[in-house]
């Protein structure tokens, strides 16, 4: 009685790599995410030099964002 045999299969190269990453899709928000939080921060970055104590007065930046947060929440 004669065992069955394994064949081994040997790793792909790195073309069938190549090939298997062309056709790879991203999901809408892996690319919208980062997007967003990139220009959320350009935004901060102008208000950033008339920082001042805490006197209850908003940047235009932070009403933007907050305009934002209130139209997707």
């Amino acid at each position: 009685m004669s065992a069955p045999t394994h064949t081994r299969s040997l790793p792909p190269g790195p073309r069938a790599h190549a090939a298997a990453g062309a056709g790879a899709r991203l999901h809408w928000w892996a690319l919208a995410l980062p997007v967003l939080a990139f220009s959320c921060l350009l935004l901060l970055l102008p208000g950033s030099g008339e920082a001042h104590a805490a006197t209850g007065e908003v940047s235009s930046p932070m009403q933007v964002v907050t305009q934002i947060l209130r139209a997707v929440g």
